[in-house]
């Protein structure tokens, strides 16, 4: 097969240069800066720790995690997430030095992480969890802050601080209260202001606009003290006594967790604000371990990502790591020389940033997702036990929750059973564990005895508890004189436990066609029709009884707010292609459309001309707004046979539609042997699939979105007999695995003229 005379239409996906964007790399780092500047001073007062330590941490972050920059668009600080632990530490050491040894710790084990390669292991924790640990330091800092809104100072617990507000109230300092409640104000008012004044920072204009006014007012209230200005400000890390050298390296090691699980999720989470390359975990959590070595051994506080600053700058147009390391720059450039400006901010201004902080870590749409998965109670959970127990004490509650509801999902056992008269069906599903036997034991002596009973069994799992209890009640039912037959739709998990070669792990995903269709096959005679329908009609039931259940919260959840798949899938109508498990896809991913031969009919505009293909193009790049379209082809297809032999003769609907693969036909028949095919027809299904791609592109809507870039055509094979995915790679004119070197290559398309 020739290789097409298509070329390239998008670069290789690559990591650009640091000075390859230089003029929006410093926009977007400007305004970076000016939402860093509140909340490092603001984080550091919330966590107790020198004021320097803020601006120390906000400096050394972007710029050392920006030059290892494994997420490129991340931006690195001081982060609230943290701030619970670092005031317990420093409530218990009373010393910022020793404070700072254990940011230290911390960095170093966040760097031993990242070189192992296990970084996406941090990602291993529920989500509930992380959102309730969030909001629970989120709720304590608001309860803390509140209190230097109102003129006091804080209390080292959440509870001992709701139940002082009372009191406070009664005592409030009213400059202060004054202060911090209109900068919270202002900070809920601006998401209302509009465009362009609503581009400037809401941090950056409540902390001036309060500062500026408590200046001109003459108001009496503490404000920032740098204690001597830069330089003075530094306060090293001291390695602790012999004392406090377990608490220190307990407190090193819940650093470094909880600041490599959130600056993970944050990199995770800013990957999909950009289309540029995705975040090396590993080598990010590196760049983060550094980071927070060098701000320990400086005195200043522990840094994560921080999704805050990091969406800022994606959305002000930042295109590499430049933007975080001159953020970075730009306060120290600002410390050095407007130092004096900062010693003018009220400590009040900054709780008031702070109350809007805590109250935002409480984020509603995590909530709603999290009621929709039925994980609810895990974040409810953790909130609570963050806010009423502390912060490790919540986190533990949490994940023990979450692990317990895990084991219980895990370990359910779905029994249902039906009949009168002597007949009685049992399915089983889901897993059979010792947990689930109260309730398989119930179920089944509940089945009168003398009975005929059928037992389907599609379970991925049965440890030797439930075999036996399993095994036990048919032995007893068929000794009162009943009939039990067990039939295994899925693997032989009672048949071989029985025969003393047990089952040890899980089941895999069962192939693309399934033990059900295999068993059917073997045992039902294809001739009768109304047999034909049996085996179907088991596989919805099966689906009723087991799979419903697990897909049911996300199809829910897709119902309520409709589908957004990622890309248009065109392929055969082939029954041996199943085009969700070629792509590892969940239901919502793929947008899919099938016919015989997996043809594009050239778009002529002519009403009624093979409008069911023309719409679904359509309607996936103009209503859906995919970013791919695949072409997908298979190996020992029909329709190209067809086409190879005499289709003409055949006549009809299936002779008109595979008039469409003439063209193809004509290319395959001018073009010399191909290496790569074994056999004519399947060199023409590779053919075929370059030319439809190749069609795709007469079509207006396809024209438009790849000409502005937003969508890539692809053409993919599927060899039935290695079971393997190969992608055209136009370059080197041939088809090749879908792999990581696959993952490069140019989409086969190109520009219209």
């Amino acid at each position: 097969m020739p290789n097409p005379t298509v070329p390239p239409a998008f670069p290789q996906a690559a990591r650009p240069g640091l000075f390859s964007a230089p003029r929006q790399d410093v926009l977007a780092s400007l305004v970076v800066f000016l939402i860093a500047i509140p909340l490092s001073l603001g984080i550091a007062l919330a966590s107790g720790a020198p004021i320097m330590a803020g601006l120390i941490a906000g400096i050394v972050g972007g710029i050392v995690t920006g030059l290892i920059a494994g997420a490129p668009l991340q931006v690195t600080g001081p982060a609230a997430g943290l701030t619970a632990i670092v005031f317990g530490l420093v409530e218990q050491f009373g010393d910022w030095r020793v404070v700072a040894a254990a940011v230290v710790i911390g960095g170093l084990i966040q760097v031993v992480l990242g070189l192992s390669r296990i970084a996406r292991l941090c990602l291993a924790v529920s989500p509930a969890v992380v959102h309730g640990m969030l909001a629970g330091i989120g709720i304590t800092i608001a309860l803390a802050q509140l209190h230097i809104i109102l003129g006091g100072a804080p209390e080292s617990q959440a509870l001992k601080n709701l139940l002082a507000l009372p009191a406070q109230l009664g005592d409030l300092h009213a400059p202060a209260a004054f202060l911090g409640l209109a900068t919270i104000a202002l900070l809920l008012a601006w998401q209302w202001v509009p465009r362009p004044l609503s581009a400037v920072p809401a941090s950056l204009v409540a902390v001036m606009t309060a500062t500026g006014a408590s200046v001109l007012l003459g108001l009496d209230v503490e404000r920032i003290n740098l204690q001597g200005g830069f330089g003075a400000g530094f306060q090293f890390a001291v390695w602790p006594g012999a004392d406090l050298l377990v608490a220190v390296l307990v407190g090193g090691i819940t650093i470094a967790a909880v600041a490599s699980v959130e600056s993970l999720l944050c990199a995770v989470a800013t990957d999909k604000l950009h289309t540029g390359p995705r975040a090396n975990l590993d080598r990010e959590l590196v760049g983060q371990g550094l980071a927070n070595t060098v701000s320990g051994l400086l005195g200043g506080l522990p840094v994560t990502g921080v999704i805050v600053r990091s969406s800022a700058n994606i959305q002000a147009g930042g295109q590499t790591q430049l933007s975080a390391i001159l953020h970075s720059i730009w306060i120290l450039l600002f410390v050095l020389f407007l130092g004096w400006g900062i010693e003018l901010i009220p400590l009040c201004v900054l709780a008031g940033l702070l109350v809007h902080v805590g109250i935002r870590l409480v984020n509603a749409h995590h909530i709603r997702r999290l009621l929709t998965f039925g994980e609810a109670l895990v974040y409810f959970v953790t909130v609570g036990g963050v806010i009423v127990l502390g912060l490790l004490p919540g986190i533990g509650l949490g994940l023990a929750l979450a692990v317990l509801l895990l084991l219980r999902r895990l370990s359910y056992t779905n029994v249902q059973v039906e009949g009168t008269e002597g007949k009685y069906h049992v399915r089983i599903g889901g897993s059979m564990t010792f947990v689930g036997i109260p309730q398989l034991s119930a179920a089944l002596q509940a089945i009168p005895p003398g009975t005929q009973v059928d037992v389907d069994l599609m379970v991925d799992f049965m440890d030797h508890a439930a075999f036996e209890a399993l095994h036990d009640w048919r032995v007893s039912h068929e000794r009162l004189g009943g009939t039990v037959d067990i039939d295994e739709l899925h693997e032989a998990w009672y048949a071989n436990a029985a025969k003393g070669t047990p089952h040890f792990a899980k089941s895999r995903i069962d192939g693309l066609l399934g033990a059900l269709r295999r068993r059917s096959r073997a045992k039902t005679s294809m001739a009768t029709t109304a047999l034909t329908t049996e085996p179907l009609l088991q596989g919805a039931a099966a689906f009723n009884a087991t799979t419903s259940r697990d897909v049911k919260p996300l199809l829910s959840h897709l119902a309520d707010v409709g589908q957004t798949p990622q890309a248009l899938f065109i392929t055969c109508a082939d029954s041996r292609i199943v085009p969700a498990d070629l792509v590892n896809a969940d239901p919502g991913d793929i947008f899919v459309l099938r016919n015989i031969g997996n043809i594009v009919p050239a778009w002529t505009g002519d009403p009624g001309a093979d409008d069911s293909v023309g719409s679904a193009i359509e309607f996936a790049v103009d209503v859906l707004n995919v970013h791919s379209i695949v072409v997908c082809g298979h190996s020992e297809c029909g329709a190209m046979k067809a086409l190879l032999g005499d289709h003409d003769a055949l006549g009809g609907s299936l002779g008109r539609w595979l008039a469409h693969g003439t063209s193809a036909l004509r290319r395959h028949e001018a073009a010399p042997a191909h290496p790569q095919s074994t056999s004519p027809h399947n060199s023409l299904a590779r053919t075929n699939v370059v030319e439809q791609v190749e069609r795709l592109q007469t079509y207006p809507s396809v024209q438009r979105a790849v000409a502005d870039g937003s969508l890539r055509l692809y053409g993919w094979f599927f060899d039935l007999k290695r079971a393997k995915v190969t992608v055209w790679d136009h370059a080197a004119g041939q088809f090749v695995d879908a792999g990581a070197e696959a993952q490069t290559l140019e989409p086969p398309v190109r520009r219209p003229a």
